[in-house]
C-alpha cells in the first residue's frame, strides 16, 4: 500500500478519536475565547478532525506529485470522506448542534453517490471526485469545524457564520449531487442495468 492510501487510512482512524471528544462529556472546562466558551473537549474535537480533514488534502497532492494515483486510492479517499463527514452529521446532531434534516440531506447524497460508484465498479469503472463535490467537501468540513469551534471566532462579533456555512454546505450538497447524477446518468440507465 502506498504512502496516499496510508494517509487515507489514518484519517480514517481519526475519526473515532474525534468523536470520543465531541461525544463523552470529560467535564475538562471550558475555554474562553474573544468572549467565546468553548467546552475543551469540542476544541480537541474540532483540532482533530481539522487534522483529519486536511489529510484529504494532503493525500491528493502526495499521490499527484509522485504520480501515485491508483483505483484503491479513487474508492478510498471519497469514502473516508465519506466517514468522517457523517461521523461528525450525526455526533453534531446528538449534541443538538445541526439540525436532523440538514444531516439526512448531506448524508442521503453521499451514500446515493456511493451506490453509483459501487454500480460503476461492478462494470469495472471508476468515478473520481469532480470539482463540485470537492468544493462541497471543503464547505462541508468549514462548516462542522465551526459549529465544534462553536461558532468562534465570529461568535464575538455576533457574525452567525457557522449557520451561514451550514447553508452553502446544504445548497452545495445538493447542487454537486444533481450534477453527479446528470453527469453519470448513463451508469445508472444502461441497457443492462
Amino acid at each position: 500500500m502506498n504512502v496516499p492510501n496510508q494517509i487515507t487510512i489514518s484519517r480514517i482512524f481519526l475519526i473515532p478519536i474525534f468523536m470520543v471528544f465531541l461525544l463523552v462529556p470529560f467535564q475538562m472546562g471550558n475555554i474562553q475565547l474573544l468572549g467565546v466558551d468553548i467546552p475543551i473537549e469540542h476544541l480537541i474535537a474540532a483540532i482533530v478532525f481539522i487534522i483529519a480533514a486536511a489529510t484529504d488534502w494532503l493525500d491528493g497532492y502526495y499521490a499527484r506529485r509522485y504520480k501515485l494515483v491508483t483505483n484503491l486510492g479513487k474508492f478510498l479517499d471519497p469514502l473516508a470522506d465519506k466517514l468522517l463527514i457523517t461521523a461528525a452529521l450525526i455526533s453534531l446532531v446528538e449534541l443538538q448542534m445541526i439540525a436532523a434534516w440538514i444531516a439526512i440531506v448531506i448524508i442521503s447524497r453521499e451514500f446515493a453517490v456511493t451506490g453509483i460508484r459501487l454500480v460503476a465498479a461492478a462494470d469495472g469503472s471508476v468515478i473520481a471526485a469532480s470539482s463540485l463535490g470537492k468544493l462541497k467537501t471543503v464547505f462541508q468540513i468549514i462548516a462542522i469545524s465551526a459549529l465544534m469551534l462553536h461558532n468562534f471566532p465570529f461568535q464575538a462579533f455576533s457574525i452567525p457564520f457557522a449557520s451561514i456555512m451550514v447553508w452553502v454546505a446544504t445548497l452545495l450538497t445538493i447542487i454537486s449531487g444533481i450534477d453527479y447524477f446528470i453527469k453519470n446518468k448513463h451508469i445508472l440507465f444502461a441497457k443492462n442495468s
